[in-house]
């Protein structure tokens, strides 16, 4: 019998077997069918705007901060990794952990809900990036916004299990500086996340 660190280590798309784990004995969250059904939805619904339809991401913010809720779905070898991600500062204004609403609004530094596709890499304030264009009209200003994808230290399992939560973004897909060459990689320019609540 092949163990799972075997099978990862044979396996050409290993960075998309199961995730880390700060402690043992840890229970991941998977992320929920109904929101993948809606992702794969909006999929065929922005069909022109998706360019590679092979993987895609879906961001859980009806879970708390404090466990992976940004999962990459290998659409091809079914395939799943969880990981962490922070939400909007305007989202959760008494910085409890949980995003309690979505806004579009400029200047909201909150998470917004919908289709988005993976655009270009760039360096910024934040070290590589990616753009990210939003494709439903409760993420249409994500580019006046710049929203993107970048790590930031505070997105990380020790201060997840420090404190029970992240930190904040201004409404950028904020991720674990450990984790973005993974996410880059996989998300690379054409690709669908779709970012939801339950």
């Amino acid at each position: 019998m092949i163990s799972r660190r075997n099978f990862c280590a044979l396996t050409a798309s290993a960075i998309m077997c199961a995730p880390r784990i700060a402690q043992a004995g840890v229970h991941l969250p998977e992320a929920p069918e109904g929101l993948i059904r809606r992702a794969k939805v909006a999929m065929d619904r922005h069909a022109q705007a998706i360019a590679d339809r092979d993987r895609m991401a879906v961001v859980d913010f009806s879970a708390p901060s404090r466990v992976p809720r940004f999962h990459l779905i290998d659409l091809v070898g079914g395939r799943r990794r969880a990981l962490l991600v922070a939400h909007g500062r305007g989202s959760d204004p008494d910085h409890r952990g949980w995003l309690e609403r979505f806004s579009n609004v400029p200047g909201s530094k909150a998470s917004s809900a919908g289709a988005y596709v993976t655009s270009d890499l760039y360096i910024g304030k934040h070290g590589r990036s990616r753009r990210l264009i939003g494709l439903d009209p409760g993420n249409s200003n994500a580019q006046a916004r710049a929203i993107v994808i970048h790590a930031a230290g505070y997105v990380s399992p020790a201060l997840a299990n420090e404190t029970g939560k992240l930190g904040r973004s201004e409404g950028c897909l904020a991720v674990a500086e450990d984790d973005l060459e993974e996410v880059l990689a996989t998300l690379g320019s054409g690709r669908l996340i779709y970012v939801d609540k339950v």
